[in-house]
């Protein structure tokens, strides 16, 4: 009997991989296919086990789907260009692009160590040229349909720097960097029309039919159809006056016309057009715009999320309510954002909670126009909002109305009466992707005093990024300084002309990676539409909840849009979605920052490979959260050990017969037990790994069949004793139908551990005689006869507690079943004189007899 030496072993087994291209594929019309695909991998640094569990998850499915016949592509690739490398390369002054293809290369081997069968021959990485050649190639298609255009937006500038922030390096309102106040700072930007899609990507949302539903609800949250209507409120003037802007408007959206005649003050974002005009109509301008800017630069998300301290000012302006023709005053407020609806609100402080919480603080009038039918009169001193359904009071001609009739009548009303109409919006906007930053996608646009704004021509792409050895990060972009990439001839007049100067939101590199990967050699295209059409869409796809919203949406709206230009036939790039659980550490999710790492190598270097997949596939379901832990870690590697010993001490005992022919054998009832347990395993493994993805169960039903087999062993004096010892082997087994039956076993437990523990099982096959490698194999098939157990336990509960097992034949009805409990002697003696109430039979499962 041999060590099980795992180092050696894995070593042995991915040259071979390398050597015969395993893994590589090309399409076949005679083979069903199957895309399984991880999202891809941004090179920051080195991998830790919370990085790679995702990537073991994959390669598990990939694995079974090829012994199942499947022509399988699984590909790999690099989330490459970023604002983390460009921030290292500031801070250490190492150019971007020497630390990302370091980490690249150290990446690689780690995922080469873990035995992850990629085809490495398409292998992308988003920063090389030949891949955002068609980023750019895209933009164009996209600006030639008028779903790419340029406007004046919102982003973060850093007065002390003098550069553009992105969110995440706003902290606390300040510089990432510097820690100055960060200013809010309108620029042209461009921008991909999402919105064109909205209705197309929710109903979308219905078709997704194996995606978890806490992503479908996300998305669905996050394009947010409403429908309701658009009503205008005339403005007046400062201090409510007449006199001036009286033909004007502040156009506010709303779903809850029936709260109208409760509409107390109107709210609009710091980011609303109007305050501009405000401003410069103010007796003090540059206070007036400093309490903009405060507001403003305050942290998106918790403005968004309603997590920052509710604030506000009063712009010292008017509106008039178009339905009880009062004026109310014009307040800015923290919580609106200038992208949503249409940047205002109707404040009804009665019936909407932040709005009840900044009429609270400010002291602005609170006026109940619903209550609950349970409730007598109407109070304008509430506790709280009331948000929920009810009769309308105080609402002239409306009162008495239930707010759902009142809705419909209201609607028509503002129709009728021509100050607004009924309407549907999005909380989806367009797209911004320009990024002030250097290491991303040029975007092809040159600027032309005489012409405009000019494509790059298509047979000039790509439009590659200079190399920038050193800067400073300081300033409107770091490109505007590379005079040579800046300075450029326009394309159609050929006089002096300047490049864009902002680079691509890397989620434009990753919207559509899957594409590429079906073929990721092609100089011609993106990718040739047949080889998409054979691939997609993808079957399988893998990775953080963290990417639930904003990756998939733009990854589904990429694939409208290639659709549209005739390159794809499928509208939704991917089948099924796991989102994958965190690894944690001492509780904290794993991290650099926190110290708490894992690095994979280390674990390779003492356990193997194998045991750390099978530990990391083992402890939790994937969608779980993970608690590492050193024992588990351990047992795995035990459990491996004892694989190997049974497998290697026994395997070369069953050769020399002919054991293929197992059904045509008389067998005992230890080798009817073992074939019965075996089959059953393999219907379980199945269904777990390929249908259910229930990895954990399927490694724990492995488990039990080789306790099984260890016990088989036993009873024909062939099992191992120890580690080492071989002195209980015997010459020969002694019945041929306990070999084959054992064969059989055998040869199936190989293969269906071999999706977790791939090199292992590898070598265990070739002990089992086999010359071919497990690429040649296939997946084991059940006998749902063989499988069926011939007898079964059935718990039996005496007022819900457990009292007998009772053994008996499968297919008993519920009176036989009731009849044999209630004659069992344990139950006799527990029932004794009570009288029995009833008896609850769960065929096959369970019997409980209650007594009173």
């Amino acid at each position: 009997m041999s060590e099980y030496k795992p180092q050696s072993i894995e070593k042995k087994w991915q040259a071979y991989w390398a050597r015969t291209k395993a893994f590589e594929v090309s399409e076949d019309q005679d083979r069903p296919k199957f895309y399984c695909l991880e999202m891809f991998a941004y090179p920051s640094g080195h991998a830790h086990v919370g990085h790679v569990r995702n990537y073991m998850i994959g390669d598990a499915v990939a694995r079974m789907k090829r012994l199942r016949g499947f022509n399988v592509l699984h590909p790999f690739g690099w989330d490459a260009f970023g604002l983390p490398a460009e921030n290292a390369a500031i801070k250490h002054g190492i150019p971007p692009e020497v630390s990302t293809f370091g980490n690249i290369e150290h990446m690689k081997g780690q995922l080469k160590r873990l035995g992850i069968s990629y085809s490495w021959e398409r292998e992308i990485a988003t920063c090389r040229p030949d891949y955002y050649r068609w980023n750019q190639w895209l933009f164009l298609k996209m600006l030639e349909r008028d779903l790419a255009y340029r406007k004046r937006s919102t982003v973060n500038w850093c007065p002390s720097c003098q550069t553009v922030l992105a969110n995440e390096q706003v902290v606390d309102s300040g510089c990432w960097r510097c820690a100055s106040v960060v200013e809010s700072r309108d620029l042209e930007q461009w921008f991909l029309r999402i919105t064109n899609y909205s209705e197309d990507l929710l109903e979308g949302i219905e078709r997704l039919e194996h995606w978890p539903d806490k992503v479908l609800t996300m998305q669905r949250n996050w394009i947010g159809r409403s429908t309701g209507v658009t009503a205008r409120f005339p403005l007046l003037g400062l201090k409510g006056g007449s006199d001036s802007n009286g033909d004007n408007g502040i156009d506010i959206f709303t779903t809850r016309i029936d709260t109208i005649y409760g509409a107390t003050f109107v709210l609009l974002a710091p980011e609303h057009k109007i305050l501009e005009k405000f401003a410069r109509e103010s007796q003090n301008q540059e206070s007036f715009r400093a309490k903009v800017i405060k507001l403003r630069s305050q942290d998106r998300t918790a403005r968004l999320t309603g997590e920052v301290e509710k604030e506000g000012f009063d712009t010292g302006y008017w509106a008039v309510n178009p339905f009880t023709r009062k004026r109310i005053p014009i307040w800015v407020a923290n919580f609106v954002l200038g992208e949503y609806g249409t940047g205002a609100i109707m404040a009804v402080p009665a019936h909407d909670q932040r709005d009840f919480e900044f009429a609270t603080k400010y002291g602005l009038p609170v006026k109940t126009v619903i209550r609950a039918t349970a409730m007598k009169g109407s109070s304008d001193s509430p506790s709280e909002a009331y948000v929920g359904d009810g009769c309308l009071i105080d609402s002239g001609d409306y009162s008495g109305l239930m707010n759902n009739e009142a809705i419909v009548r209201m609607a028509q009303a503002v129709e009728d009466q021509g100050f607004g109409r009924q309407d549907t919006k999005f909380r989806l906007k367009d797209w911004g992707i320009s990024r002030q930053r250097y290491w991303g996608t040029p975007i092809p646009i040159i600027h032309c005093e005489k012409c405009g704004t000019v494509p790059v021509p298509y047979e000039s792409l790509p439009v590659e990024l200079p190399k920038v050895m050193d800067f400073s990060g300081r300033g409107v972009s770091p490109l505007a300084g590379v005079e040579e990439f800046i300075n450029t001839a326009c394309p159609r007049c050929r006089g002096s002309a300047r490049r864009e100067m902002d680079t691509m939101d890397t989620f434009v590199d990753s919207s559509w990676y899957f594409y590429r990967f079906c073929d990721s050699q092609n100089s011609e295209l993106p990718f040739e539409p047949s080889k998409a059409a054979y691939w997609l869409p993808v079957d399988f796809y893998s990775g953080g909840v963290e990417h639930a919203i904003l990756h998939l949406i733009y990854s589904r709206f990429f694939a409208h849009v290639f659709r549209d230009l005739g390159m794809v036939e499928d509208k939704e790039p991917f089948k099924r979605l796991l989102t994958q659980g965190m690894v944690l550490r001492d509780g904290n999710v794993m991290s650099k920052s926190k110290g708490n790492v894992v690095d994979p190598d280390e674990m390779v270097a003492t356990y193997g490979a194998d045991t750390l997949r099978l530990y990391v596939l083992f402890v939790a379901p994937p969608e779980k959260e993970v608690e590492w832990t050193d024992t588990g870690l351990d047992g795995s590697y035990r459990f491996l050990n004892r694989v190997w010993r049974l497998i290697d001490h026994v395997a070369g005992l069953l050769h020399g017969d002919d054991l293929t022919a197992v059904d045509g054998l008389v067998l005992n009832s230890d080798e009817k037990a073992l074939r019965r347990k075996a089959h059953d395993t393999i219907r379980r493994v199945s269904r777990d790994l390929g249908v259910r993805i229930h990895l954990n169960t399927a490694i724990s039903a492995l488990m039990e069949l080789m306790n099984e087999l260890y016990i088989f062993c036993e009873r024909l004096g062939c099992a191992p004793t120890t580690r080492r010892s071989s002195e209980a082997t015997l010459g020969h087994i002694q019945r041929l139908e306990s070999k084959a039956v054992l064969k059989e076993t055998l040869d199936a437990f190989v293969l269906m551990l071999s999706p977790f523990t791939p090199h292992m099982c590898e070598e265990l096959w070739e002990h089992l005689g086999y010359s071919t490698g497990l690429s040649e194999a296939s997946w084991p098939e059940y006998d749902d006869g063989v499988a069926k157990a011939e007898e079964i336990v059935v718990p039996v509960q005496v007022n819900g507690k457990l009292r007998a097992r009772l053994t008996v034949g499968t297919g008993l009805s519920e009176d036989e079943l009731k009849g044999l409990s209630l004659k069992s002697p344990q139950i006799v003696s527990y029932v004794g004189k009570k009288t029995i109430a009833k008896v609850v039979v769960v065929p096959g499962k369970l019997v409980n007899i209650v007594t009173v």
